[in-house]
C-alpha cells in the first residue's frame, strides 16, 4: 500500500482532511518507532513500501534496542506534537492509522505489533482484518 492510499484510508476512517490524515500517519509511525523494539520496527517497515517504511527508522541513536515505556498519554502527546492537531485529533487518527496498518500488514505482523504495545493503544482494533463479504 503506497503512502497516498494509506493517507486515503486513514483520512475515510477518521473522517480527517489528506494533509492531517498524512501528518498523522508520519507521526504514528515514528512514535511507534520509539515505542517498540528495534527489531519490530524493522519487521513492521520491512512490510511496507519505502514510503511508509523510512518513517519507521528507530531513534536518533543508532543501535538503541530499548524502546521508551511511555504510556497512552505521551504517546498521544508526542502525535499530536508531530502532527499539529489537537489531541482529540490524534486520538482518532492513531486509531485510523492502527487500523489501516492492520490491513496493510499480515496478521502474525500486526499481532506481533499490538503485543509490544499497551491494549489501550489498540483497543477496539481487531488483530485480524474483516473477512471479505462472502455474498
Amino acid at each position: 500500500m503506497r503512502f497516498p492510499l494509506f493517507v486515503d484510508a486513514v483520512a475515510r476512517r477518521a473522517e480527517l482532511r489528506p494533509d492531517q490524515a498524512a501528518a498523522i500517519s508520519r507521526a504514528v509511525l515514528r512514535t511507534v518507532a520509539e515505542r517498540v523494539q528495534a527489531g519490530e520496527a524493522e519487521d513492521l517497515a520491512a512490510q511496507l513500501p519505502d514510503d511508509l517504511s523510512a518513517y519507521l527508522a528507530g531513534p536518533a541513536e543508532a543501535g538503541a534496542e530499548r524502546p521508551d515505556t511511555f504510556g497512552p498519554l505521551e504517546f498521544l502527546r508526542r502525535v499530536a506534537e508531530r502532527a499539529g492537531v489537537e489531541p482529540a485529533t490524534a486520538q482518532v487518527g492513531v486509531r485510523a492509522v492502527f487500523a489501516t496498518l492492520r490491513d496493510a500488514v499480515t496478521v502474525g505482523e500486526f499481532q506481533d505489533l499490538v503485543a509490544q504495545l499497551p491494549e489501550s493503544f489498540t483497543r477496539g482494533i481487531d488483530p485480524s482484518p474483516p473477512r471479505p463479504y462472502d455474498g
